[in-house]
C-alpha cells in the first residue's frame, strides 16, 4: 500500500462464455489494460470498433513505475479525450538541468517556442494515468473490460486467433478476428507464439526510490554525474503528483537488488542527498536494469504487438510508455481501415515498418545515454568527465552531454505511405512529420489546430479570406468527402468563413502559416494520426486522392 494513493479493486464479472452463451467470436481483442493497451482500446473504440479488453489483474499498476509523459503523447491523449485530468493532476515541466559533481554544466528547455497547448513533459505516477484511461474507456459503450482474465493459450488460424482465458470461476475459449498484444515486457502471448525479442541487457543496476516530502525545489528534471552525496555514480531527481519525488540512484552491476531495496539501506542514501533535516517518507522502492530490445516484426498474422511487448528501452528519457502510446496511435487507424475493408492487410505491415523505425531510434538514443551515464571502461569514463568539464564553458561540449535524450516523436520521412514533395517548402512539416500544434479560432470553440485534426484523413487548405473562395475551389474541397476513403476539407484562413460543408479555422496568431510555411493555395494532407501525408502549393483533387490511396496501400 502507498501513503498517497488508494488502490481501486475492479470486480470480476462472469463472462457469458462460462455459461455456454454467445458464440465467443469478437472482432477485436486487446490483452493488457496498462497504459498502452488502454490507449489502443480507446483509440479503436472512438473510431467505431467494438473492443474486448482482457487483463489478468484487478487494479491499476503497483508502484508509480512510468512517470514522464511527453508533449506528443499528451496531444494523443487529447485526441482520445482523456488528457485534462492528467494535466490537472500531473506536474508540468520544460527545463532540465545536468550537474557534474557540485556544479551545473548544462540545461535545456523542451518547449522553446511559444503558443503550444501542452508542455514538453508532465510527471504523473502510472497508477493515476491508468485510472484516467480506465475512466475514459468506461465512457465508451463499445469497450467491454474483463478483469481477472488471464490469457493462457493463443493459437493462430487463417482468419482468426483462438484464445484460452482463465478466470477465478473457470476457463473458457474465445476467438478474435484481430488480437492486439499489450501484455508487457515479459509478454506471455509472445512466448506462447514462440517469438523472440532481441537486443541487449546493460550490466548496471539502478535503485528507484519514490519519497513523499515537501520541498521547494523547482519543478525541473535534475541529473547529477558523480555528486558529492553519491560518488562515482549518477542520480536523477524529479517531482510527481502528491509531493512524491522520484530519485534514481545508480548502483553498479555488483549490487544485490534485494539488499538495496531494504529501507535501512535506502534511507541513508536519501539522507546523504537531502540532508538529515529533510523529513520524508518512503513511498515505493524498486531496482531495475537497462534493456534495449525489440521484436524483428511487430505484426505476426492477426496478432499485433504494441508497447513493451514489442520493444523495451532504458527508462532514462521517458521513452518506454511514450513510444508504446505512439505505437497505438500508428496502429489504430490502419487496423480500422483493414477491418472496414477499405484497405488491404498489407497496410498493417507499414505499422511494423514505421514503429520498428521508431523503436530503433529509441534504442539508439537509449544505448548512447546508457553508455554515457554508465561508462564501461576507464578510457570511456575519462572521456565522459572531460566532456562534462568542458560543458561548463563551451557550447559544443553541451551537445555531447547525455543524461537521457528525452522522448520525441519519430519523423517518418522514409515511410512508403508518404507522397514525396514536388513543390518547395521550408520548415519541419515534411511528409512523415508529426504535425505541429498552433492556436486557432473556430465556430465550435476549438482553440488548437490539433483539436480539429485526427481520426480521419483531412486536408488543410490555406487562403487569406475564407469567404472569398471561388466556386471551383469549393467544389474540389467539398468533393473530397465523396471518395472511397473520405477526406474532410479544412479551410485555414486569416479571416472570413468558408461556405457550408467546409470547416473554417482562423489562424489567429499566424502560427500555422509560420510552422507550415503556408502561402495562398497551399494544401496539407493529414493522416488520421496527425502526421503529414503529402503537401502541395496548389489544390488538385486528383493528387489528393492519389496521396490518400498511397497512404492506405490502395495505390
Amino acid at each position: 500500500m502507498l501513503n498517497t494513493y488508494q488502490y481501486p479493486n475492479f470486480e470480476f464479472v462472469r463472462p457469458p462464455e462460462l455459461d455456454g452463451k454467445g458464440d465467443g467470436r469478437y472482432p477485436l481483442v486487446v490483452v493488457g489494460a496498462g497504459p498502452v493497451g488502454l490507449a489502443a482500446a480507446i483509440d479503436l473504440a472512438i473510431q467505431g470498433k467494438p473492443v474486448l479488453l482482457l487483463d489478468n489483474d484487478d487494479t491499476v499498476s503497483i508502484g508509480s513505475r512510468g512517470v514522464a509523459y511527453a508533449k506528443r503523447v499528451l496531444e494523443i491523449f487529447d485526441r482520445l479525450g482523456c488528457c485534462e485530468p492528467m494535466m490537472e493532476k500531473g506536474v508540468s515541466w520544460n527545463v532540465g538541468r545536468t550537474f557534474f559533481r557540485e556544479e551545473e554544466v548544462f540545461n535545456f528547455n523542451l518547449s522553446p517556442q511559444p503558443d503550444h497547448r501542452r508542455p514538453g513533459m508532465i510527471n504523473l505516477q502510472q497508477y493515476y494515468l491508468e485510472e484516467y484511461l480506465l475512466r475514459r474507456a468506461r465512457e465508451l459503450p463499445n469497450i467491454e473490460i474483463r478483469f481477472c482474465s488471464n490469457v493462457v493459450g493463443v493459437t493462430q488460424k487463417a482468419d482468426s486467433v483462438a484464445l484460452r482465458v482463465e478466470t477465478p470461476e473457470g476457463a473458457y475459449s474465445l476467438s478474435a478476428d484481430w488480437l492486439v498484444a499489450a501484455d508487457g515486457a515479459k509478454s506471455p502471448i509472445r512466448t506462447m507464439l514462440g517469438l523472440d525479442i532481441e537486443g541487449k541487457i546493460f550490466m548496471d543496476r539502478f535503485l528507484i526510490a519514490d519519497v513523499v516530502m515537501k520541498a521547494d525545489f523547482p519543478t525541473e528534471r535534475w541529473f547529477w554525474f558523480d555528486p558529492p552525496f553519491h560518488r562515482n555514480q549518477s542520480v536523477l531527481l524529479h517531482r510527481q503528483a502528491d509531493n512524491v519525488w522520484r530519485i534514481d540512484f545508480q548502483l553498479g552491476w555488483q549490487a544485490d537488488p534485494e539488499e538495496e531495496k531494504k529501507p535501512e539501506n535506502v534511507i541513508p542514501r536519501i539522507k546523504a542527498m537531502l540532508g538529515d533535516d529533510r523529513e520524508f517518507e518512503l513511498e515505493w522502492v524498486s531496482v531495475y536494469t537497462f534493456q534495449c530490445r525489440r521484436m524483428n516484426s511487430f505484426t505476426h498474422g492477426r496478432v499485433l504487438f504494441v508497447g513493451d511487448a514489442a520493444h523495451q528501452v532504458s527508462p532514462f528519457g521517458g521513452r518506454g510508455a511514450n513510444s508504446g502510446i505512439q505505437d497505438t496511435d500508428n496502429l489504430a487507424w490502419k487496423l480500422k481501415l483493414v477491418m472496414d475493408g477499405k484497405a488491404p492487410a498489407t497496410l498493417l505491415d507499414t505499422y511494423s515498418e514505421e514503429r520498428t523505425f521508431g523503436a530503433d531510434e529509441n534504442i539508439m538514443n537509449s544505448t548512447r545515454s546508457t553508455d554515457f551515464i554508465t561508462p564501461k571502461s576507464t578510457v570511456s569514463k575519462v572521456f565522459r568527465n572531460a566532456v562534462l568539464d568542458l560543458a561548463r564553458k563551451h557550447a559544443f561540449a553541451r551537445t555531447l552531454v547525455n543524461s537521457g535524450r528525452l522522448s520525441v516523436p519519430s519523423f517518418l520521412t522514409e515511410s512508403r505511405l508518404n507522397t514525396p514533395d514536388v513543390d518547395r517548402f521550408s520548415g519541419e512539416m515534411v511528409p512523415g512529420a508529426p504535425m505541429d500544434d498552433a492556436p486557432v479560432e473556430t465556430a465550435d470553440g476549438t482553440s488548437w489546430l490539433l483539436g480539429v485534426l485526427g481520426n480521419r484523413f483531412q486536408l488543410l487548405y490555406f487562403t487569406k479570406d475564407a469567404a472569398a473562395l471561388d466556386g471551383a475551389t469549393v467544389q474540389q474541397l467539398t468533393g473530397l468527402a465523396d471518395g472511397a476513403i473520405p477526406v474532410q476539407a479544412i479551410v485555414v484562413a486569416e479571416r472570413g468563413t468558408a461556405p457550408a460543408g467546409l470547416t473554417t479555422v482562423i489562424d489567429s496568431r499566424g502560427r500555422i502559416r509560420e510552422r507550415y510555411d503556408l502561402t495562398p493555395g497551399s494544401a496539407y494532407l493529414a493522416r488520421p494520426d496527425q502526421h503529414v501525408a503529402a503537401r502541395w502549393r496548389g489544390l488538385d483533387a486528383a493528387l489528393v486522392s492519389a496521396a490518400v490511396a498511397r497512404a492506405t496501400c490502395n495505390a
